[in-house]
């Protein structure tokens, strides 16, 4: 305590050991680019050093042409630590001065050896395929703008899965994006490695997999954000789909889950590396739009009858009937609407059969709700389990909900209509507290989205008629 000398008024700033909820962000994505590589494209390098051991170091990405090294001993060392190849040991193809040589090849720590069987000499030239710019599979990076991606990922090429994944990063910051964590892995039963990463990165809240169709890899994303309870997927239907067979219909909805949104068709967009139209998944796209939508609405509105920024033309065009037996599966329709491609679906898949979460813009604002009182509370951890406890939660959560309520999110004319908190004696009996639990009840009413705005119209008589 301070000691006061003279008489007078102090004034002293004291902590009251009580911070307010503060809502958690809802709109960092984490991209997974699944990428597998086919066929070779000669790519050569510069010889960089020589040493008396005839290994020669090189860099590479440079342009077609230029010598590898002239060899006249055994072994050759090609650092690719900054272009990770997709290829796997002993599948380079190597020649000498314009022969197919025989040689064997080993992959460490990004470096491939090349051995040969006997001693030639001439050019030495590798076929091989390099992805990226620095960073390896499996390495996760945090994005705040494209340059943020291309610095680490590449530009726009003509490898399909980057590509896929660039467009996909592009579309998320071109419709209101952030911030994005993206890795690629080589192959689909990496994905769950990934997953793992984005396990630890508490502020992602929405997963995908540009372009990625596959049930398992699907399945995955699905139960990673069902069991973390903070973040949802969003899912792409397959490129092409013949919405007139019932059986290629069905694979729209490979499950149920509130925790995901599925979204159809594919939409067209301008690729600057082929320089036309391409179709791309329309993920990122999406996952820009939600991030659009909280910052100038806030979560609980649904992310639909929204412009898809970017999107010049549609794979296939959606009629109001198609969409009638999607909708209700919880199969998200775009649509061209009066010369605008709109999404015109807000639903988790499985659509009807989720009951109260039927709605995207729903789970994610439990989500929100959940994450941000978890965040928000954990002060009260080892606290005196007694009704000034009890009484502070009842204050710190209700005054967070009331700003929630303040936002439109919640419904009802007044607070008590909105929602509740409880926490007293009641719920926390003698025999809770001896297990060292605190139980507090909240219950809210959300206001969910006017999917179906019904105006009846019929004629009348005027004034005096019946």
């Amino acid at each position: 305590m301070p000691t006061y000398l003279s008489p007078g008024v102090y004034v002293e700033e004291i902590s009251s050991g009580i911070a307010p909820i503060a809502g958690v962000g809802t709109s960092t994505a984490g991209f997974i680019g699944i990428i597998t590589i086919e066929g070779t494209n000669k790519k050569e390098g510069t010889k960089k050093t020589e040493d008396p051991n005839n290994t020669y170091t090189i860099d590479l990405a440079k342009v077609e042409g230029e010598k590898v090294g002239t060899g006249n001993g055994t072994i050759k060392t090609f650092d690719l630590s900054q272009y990770p190849v997709s290829k796997t040991a002993g599948t380079f193809k190597v020649k000498v001065a314009g022969t197919d040589t025989t040689a064997s090849i080993e992959n460490q720590d990004n470096k491939s050896s090349i051995s040969f069987t006997d001693a030639p000499s001439g050019e030495i030239v590798v076929d091989y395929q390099p992805i990226f710019k620095s960073v390896a599979a499996g390495e996760v990076k945090l994005c705040t703008n494209f340059a943020d991606f291309k610095k680490f990922f590449g530009d726009f090429s003509d490898i399909g899965g980057q590509n896929t994944l660039a467009h996909a990063v592009y579309g998320f910051f071109n419709n209101g994006g952030t911030r994005c964590y993206v890795v690629w892995v080589t192959g689909t039963d990496k994905v769950e490695n990934a997953l793992n990463q984005f396990e630890a990165i508490d502020e992602i809240a929405i997963v995908a997999a540009p372009g990625n169709d596959d049930i398992n890899v699907l399945g995955k994303i699905k139960d990673h954000c069902t069991n973390l309870g903070d973040r949802v997927a969003i899912l792409d239907s397959p490129k092409t789909i013949d919405l007139s067979k019932p059986d290629d219909v069905k694979k729209l909805q490979p499950f149920n889950s509130n925790y995901a949104a599925l979204y159809l068709p594919w939409i067209q967009v301008f690729d600057p590396a082929t320089k036309g139209l391409k179709p791309v998944p329309p993920s990122g796209h999406i996952a820009g739009i939600y991030a659009r939508v909280d910052t100038q609405r806030g979560v609980h509105k649904a992310p639909a009858n929204e412009v898809v920024i970017g999107a010049l033309e549609l794979s296939q065009k959606i009629s109001k009937n198609q969409q009638d037996g999607l909708n209700p599966q919880g199969v998200n329709c775009i649509r061209d609407l009066n010369g605008n491609i709109r999404v015109w679906g807000a639903r988790t898949i499985g659509g009807d059969a989720n009951g109260e979460f039927k709605y995207i813009n729903i789970r994610r604002l439990f989500n929100y709700l959940r994450e941000s009182i978890d965040e928000g509370t954990q002060w009260t951890v080892f606290e005196p389990n007694s009704p000034d406890l009890w009484a502070r939660i009842r204050r710190t959560v209700t005054a967070f909900l009331l700003t929630v309520w303040r936002s439109g999110a919640l419904f009802g004319n007044t607070p008590e209509q909105a929602f509740f908190v409880k926490c007293d004696e009641e719920n926390n009996p003698p025999e809770v507290r001896d297990a060292g639990q605190v139980i507090i009840e909240i219950g809210v009413a959300v206001v969910k989205p006017a999917e179906f705005v019904i105006f009846k119209l019929s004629q009348w008589g005027g004034p005096g008629s019946k």
